[in-house]
């Protein structure tokens, strides 16, 4: 798959069949649309194209500084849609000027202009332009003028879109993440960077990586403790992962990402760990001694070394 970040210098593509969209999570729903413009593009000799913006756009029109909850980060989404065989992304920064550019000069300066479409496939619901006021009818009415085709994605697919999203998100915040996996596709995954923690996980006799997540708009898991799986540069590795405030151990309100690594003991600080969850052990709890605790951790750390998928 071929990804441009930004209009410059884009290639002419060969017969392009079209498609734009969040696809957050790249998730059973989208996946429907995905091939459904790449089997139009095999009909027409052509490119599978995916056009996305960056950063998501509810950040910049409604200026949500708390976060999206986004179920994929860009990189995870570059992946996702290149293990599925599209043939180009188009990474569009998102910016207030261009929400701002009307709904005519979208057609005319955005997607003619750059992409020179031979199929456009997009949902009845589809708005664009300022103030949304562009819509799968105007597209209908330009299609002659610019020699190009237009194909509706279904309104029970774009339903079932926004079912599977809502669906992944309340089972996520729930710590449902078997749930959540099964619409994905793939295992939920956190990214992030090991930083130095209290160390009181050594204490315990079970040494912790201390994760902060690269990006602030990607969704954390409800508190408890999950099996995981950890990749460590080119190993996997199994692993139980803490999401909470360590309410035995600590005072204070702080949500921490700890996961200890089943079958390694090394020292992490500054490395790059990717998380993917597999099923969720339990709750978050307050325990009465350190004694408990660890009692606790060692059932936890028995239910990891003998999950399988």
């Amino acid at each position: 798959m071929r990804v441009y970040k930004g209009l410059e210098n884009l290639p002419s593509f060969k017969n392009p069949v079209i498609t734009i969209g969040s696809f957050d999570g790249v998730h059973l729903g989208h996946r429907k649309i995905i091939e459904q413009i790449i089997a139009k593009a095999n009909e027409v000799n052509g490119e599978s194209v995916i056009i996305t913006f960056n950063p998501h756009p509810r950040l910049v029109l409604h200026n949500e500084t708390k976060g999206v909850s986004l179920l994929s980060t860009l990189d995870e989404k570059i992946d996702a849609l290149e293990k599925l065989n599209v043939d180009v992304l188009v990474v569009v920064p998102f910016t207030k000027s261009f929400s701002e550019i009307s709904a005519q000069a979208y057609i005319e300066d955005f997607l003619i202009a750059n992409f020179h479409p031979h199929t456009l496939v997009i949902g009845y619901d589809h708005h664009f332009g300022n103030n949304r006021s562009g819509n799968f009818a105007m597209l209908a009415e330009k299609k002659i003028d610019y020699h190009f085709e237009l194909e509706e994605i279904a309104a029970q697919e774009i339903s079932h879109i926004a079912i599977s999203s809502t669906k992944i998100r309340a089972a996520l915040f729930q710590g449902n993440v078997k749930m959540a996996n099964e619409y994905l596709c793939n295992n939920y995954t956190v990214f992030g960077k090991v930083v130095h923690g209290e160390k009181k996980g050594r204490l315990l006799g079970f040494p912790t990586a201390n994760l902060q997540v690269m990006d602030y708009d990607k969704l954390i898991p409800a508190k408890g403790v999950y099996v995981v799986n950890v990749k460590v540069g080119a190993h996997q590795y199994r692993g139980m992962m803490n999401i909470g405030t360590r309410p035995t151990i600590t005072d204070n309100d702080l949500v921490s990402l700890e996961v200890h690594i089943l079958k390694l003991d090394q020292d992490l600080y500054g490395q790059y760990l990717t998380v993917e969850f597999l099923d969720r052990i339990r709750d978050e709890k307050k325990f009465s001694s350190l004694d408990e605790l660890i009692a606790q951790l060692n059932s936890d750390k028995k239910v990891a070394e003998e999950y399988s998928l």
